[in-house]
């Protein structure tokens, strides 16, 4: 980043923690300079502290006003109460960030009652080990200055891509939810597994360096999947017999069904929480 930024973090779950330790590790930002607050556990705030060295409090004024950079973290369900303790000292020369899966910039900027420069960001939980896959959409008012500031500071966990935000309920459904597509069909692989009769640290390893090599195969070449698939798959053998079964149970489907509904949902959370703010500002 071309200059150090004090950053404040409304939440202190998991992506919050991951994006700390990402930049402290980076060295993006002093650990003095970041300052965490969440509504009630004093334990997760005591945990930031003694693990990361960051500032925590449940001073809004302090946290706010002595900060450049906001980064709302907090569940979607809990913004507009997280909004309200913080928004008189909000200003138009601060950066808000926000993970809120479903909520758009302009709900954001409709709470805080001000055109403050907003940029929202869809990363997965693999910015806990430095892999997430984070897209990144700006606000009416945030300019594209704002924007590459958000890319190198999600940079810390992963990879970014620069969407529209009307694209960001899709990714919500593709790579935000993703991990958990992932981790779902392991479960599915060592129950197989255990059915066959292969049990333990044996099958785990088999799957992850499977799973990791297919990643990386996929990484490397330039062919797309169906060929990589198809040359794995020799007529009448074990591949394309279980192949089939998949298409009896119209695994593809299945998976694009899936996608397509998360991304469903996050729209319908969208909806509910623009809904609720328009009801309260009537």
């Amino acid at each position: 980043m071309s200059e150090m930024k004090r950053i404040s973090f409304i939440g202190a779950g998991s992506m919050a923690e991951a994006m700390i330790a990402g930049l402290l590790q980076h060295e993006h930002v002093k650990k003095q300079h970041v300052t965490i607050t969440n509504r009630t556990n004093d334990e997760r705030l005591e945990y930031f502290r003694s693990e990361y060295g960051v500032n925590a409090t449940r001073d809004e004024k302090q946290l706010i006003e002595q900060t450049d950079v906001i980064v709302l973290a907090m569940k979607p369900k809990d913004l507009a109460e997280g909004v309200a303790g913080i928004k008189q000292y909000v200003h138009e020369q601060q950066l808000v960030i926000s993970l809120l899966a479903g909520v758009s910039t302009k709900s954001i900027a409709c709470l805080l009652g001000r055109n403050v420069p907003i940029v929202r960001a869809m990363p997965n939980t693999s910015a806990a080990i430095g892999r997430s896959a984070t897209a990144i959409a700006k606000g009416e008012y945030a300019t594209d200055d704002h924007l590459s500031f958000a890319a190198q500071l999600f940079e810390t966990v992963g990879i970014v891509s620069v969407v529209n935000e009307n694209l960001l309920h899709a990714v919500t459904g593709l790579s935000g939810s993703g991990p958990a597509y992932v981790y779902y069909l392991v479960e599915s692989m060592e129950k197989a597994a255990e059915q066959i009769g292969i049990e333990g640290p044996v099958a785990k390893d088999l799957i992850l360096q499977t799973l990791i090599g297919a990643a990386e195969m996929l990484k490397q070449s330039p062919k797309h999947p169906a060929v990589l698939r198809k040359e794995v798959t020799s007529p009448g053998g074990t591949t394309e017999a279980g192949i089939q079964k998949l298409e009896t149970y119209h695994f593809q489907e299945a998976m694009v069904e899936c996608i397509k509904r998360a991304a469903d949902r996050s729209k319908e959370l969208g909806t509910a929480i623009e809904e609720e703010i328009l009801t309260k500002r009537g």
